[in-house]
């Protein structure tokens, strides 16, 4: 209770001090505040990681009653993560911001709502009153979008930030729906009271219940076809901000989704299949999407469409293990998609914390001028290229012991002999490598075309890399991603609290040697992995010294006997993967421009693709456009002549008048007749 209140007290104190601090000191003060916070909260949770729940009860108020605390594993494991990810983007920002340090007023204003959503998804976490749950996650989303629209004065930004509250209150909606059912059968805004509910009822009415909170969940996560904010506003926000967005911010709904399942008793099975579609479709969408993109954050925000899909199959099997009855799947799944959590936390920071260095030092988030970016930045190559590399799944790092979890999942439940576990199954797998392949494919693509080659643009001032105060953060990601490859024992150990929440439905201790022995698995082949790049490194260490006293000669890159200017010859983002769009423009709305070249000496040729988002069309620009075609049928009726203003009020007080009289005539009528 002391620290919750201390919490509190920091808090605010904090939103009155900070706007009268000078510049230098906002963001410093912000991030000690953001590590004291941090210290505070994993003091309180990091026991119950360890097995020790923790609850306490506020005494609130008339209207929301008593505020239940509780912290479970669950709980503990996604603040923890939380606050790591906030650390490191505070400490990424306090450098980033200082290209922005002239606007004294918007920086108090980020500052301030760093910290609300620190504390706002700290609270989701714990709080279970619904109406108090509902205050928390209005504050997340208004500082979250406070936080995107830092350069509102640009129209894309602005733009992107309106999408952004719009769709997230559409999903406050439906959660709302949500608690106002289990309220009105119950009389409690206690999360127990959802329990309750759905053991009262048939399982078709607790489905129905779990897809209100499920949709209103998955407009935050980013799910197919609720993820069409996600693309605008990871552009335009800063990359610590980006960063935190796709690390925390979108994860607070999978734990949304992951505490109702844990909550709602319902047909397990039948959930768990349409988790499993739901989330692979999810996948491949995003990814697809993911490898026609230009703009390098755009590229990442659909990339964490994928993640999140990714993330929804371990949920699915973990749901569908429960349904079974199958304790191996159930850990598996859950442990699979609730370690993913964390890893897509760490690399997905990493990759926008690299894209914000290529940005605030050549200004181009197009990787189609990008290149050869390796000589000016070696460090920012290295970073990025080990969080590409992990978010491909591939080992010695992090990326692979969770899809590795879910993959040992997937191929476990099919020891069920029923033709639709197996058919669902299968799809899933045939899903999870086709996601794998295409993440390969679009990482290659932006890696080679912004640092590898020459470069295809001419900057006004040279790249450089980032100082030590970006670096170092980036620098603590990576060690996390390297250490969770190559030792993934100790990580998945943390998982025994949160898995064993499930546990009055299957006894999952039971099988806790099987982790154990696919832990051991995963080990094996990160150590291995870890060896060949070592052997690598060395035999490259080697031939550097060997030959470091001989000539070296910097030449022109053969253009296959063509004369022109060698760096055009090198293939572009577009080109390299020019088969896959061809193969893909079925599936897309893609936009081209081009001029043909023509002649033996071609002077000018030009070709430009825009790829454009299909559900995005369907389910919001179609009947957007239809809503203002609609409504501009009436425009004529704000003419701008102030006698038809001046009539409309007459028309109006005439019509408050006139119906009560009008329902009064009509009942008399129908009385005489009833009497004739």
């Amino acid at each position: 209770m002391v620290y919750i209140q201390t919490y509190i007290a920091i808090l605010v104190l904090s939103l009155f001090v900070i706007p009268f601090l000078k510049m230098k000191w906002k963001g410093i003060i912000t991030l000690f505040l953001v590590i004291f916070n941090a210290i505070l909260s994993g003091n309180l949770v990091f026991p119950a990681l360890l097995g020790e729940k923790l609850a306490f009860v506020f005494k609130g108020s008339i209207v929301t009653g008593v505020i239940p605390i509780r912290i479970d594993g669950l709980s503990a494991w996604f603040i923890l993560l939380i606050n790591f990810t906030l650390i490191t983007g505070a400490i990424y920002g306090l450098q980033y911001m200082k290209a922005y340090r002239k606007q004294t007023a918007n920086i108090s204003l980020h500052c301030l709502a760093y910290l609300l959503v620190q504390t706002s998804l700290t609270a989701i976490c714990v709080i279970q009153n619904s109406l108090v749950f509902l205050f928390a996650w209005e504050i997340m989303t208004i500082s979250s979008f406070v936080l995107i629209i830092f350069e509102y004065y640009k129209q894309d930004t602005l733009k992107a930030g309106i999408n952004f509250l719009i769709q997230s209150h559409a999903g406050v909606l439906f959660l709302t729906l949500g608690f106002i059912w289990v309220y009105y059968r119950t009389g409690s805004y206690d999360f127990e009271a959802i329990s309750q509910f759905s053991t009262s009822f048939p399982p078709n009415t607790s489905l129905a219940l779990f897809f209100f909170f499920f949709i209103g969940f998955a407009v935050k996560a980013g799910f197919v076809p609720f993820h069409t904010w996600l693309p605008y506003a990871h552009p335009v926000a800063p990359s610590h901000i980006s960063g935190v967005m796709s690390g925390v911010i979108i994860k607070i709904g999978i734990f949304g989704i992951l505490r109702m399942l844990q909550l709602i008793q319902t047909d397990y099975v039948v959930l768990g299949y349409i988790i499993l579609i739901f989330s692979v479709l999810s996948g491949i969408y995003g990814v697809m999407l993911a490898i026609l993109q230009h703009n390098l954050k755009k590229l990442l925000a659909y990339h964490s469409i994928e993640n999140i899909g990714i993330i929804g199959v371990g949920i699915g099997l973990g749901t569908l293990g429960i349904g079974q009855h199958n304790s191996s799947l159930i850990m598996l799944g859950f442990g699979g998609a609730l370690l993913h959590v964390l890893n897509h936390s760490l690399f997905k920071s990493l990759l926008f914390y690299s894209a914000g260095n290529v940005y605030q030092t050549t200004h181009i988030m197009n990787i189609e001028h990008l290149g050869g970016l390796v000589k000016q930045m070696p460090h920012t190559t290295i970073l990025f290229l080990i969080a590409a590399l992990a978010i491909c799944g591939l080992p010695p790092f992090n990326g692979f012991v969770s899809e590795f979890l879910i993959y040992s999942g997937m191929f476990n439940g099919m020891a069920s002999k029923e033709m639709l576990n197996l058919v669902v199954l299968l799809f899933s797998v045939f899903g999870m490598v086709l996601i794998g392949g295409l993440a390969l494919l679009c990482f290659t693509k932006a890696f080679g075309a912004m640092f590898l080659g020459n470069p295809r643009h001419q900057f006004n001032t040279e790249p450089k890399e980032s100082n030590p105060g970006k670096l170092i953060p980036m620098y603590m990601v990576a060690a996390f991603i390297v250490a969770i490859g190559l030792f993934p024992q100790f990580f998945f150990s943390l998982l025994s609290e949160p898995l064993k929440l499930y546990s009055d439905k299957v006894n999952i201790l039971e099988e806790i040697s099987i982790g154990t022995s696919i832990t051991e698995t995963m080990q094996s082949i990160g150590f291995s992995s870890a060896g060949f790049i070592v052997l690598g490194l060395l035999i490259f260490f080697v031939r550097k010294t060997i030959t470091a006293k001989k000539p070296k000669p910097i030449l022109t890159t053969w253009g296959c006997g063509y004369v022109g200017d060698t760096e055009k010859m090198q293939y572009t983002a577009s080109s390299f993967i020019r088969s896959y769009r061809k193969l893909a423009e079925p599936l897309f709305s893609i936009q081209k421009k081009k001029i043909e070249i023509a002649g033996v000496f071609p002077i000018a040729g030009r070709h430009e693709t825009h790829p454009h988002d299909k559900i995005e069309e369907w389910l919001i620009d179609k009947p957007w456009n239809f809503l203002k075609f609609f409504f501009g049928k009436f425009r004529f009726l704000q003419n701008g002549n102030p006698q038809f203003y001046v009539l409309y009020g007459a028309f109006f007080i005439a019509l408050i008048i006139g119906i009560p009289l009008i329902k009064e005539f009509i009942k008399k009528i129908i009385y005489f007749l009833i009497q004739i």
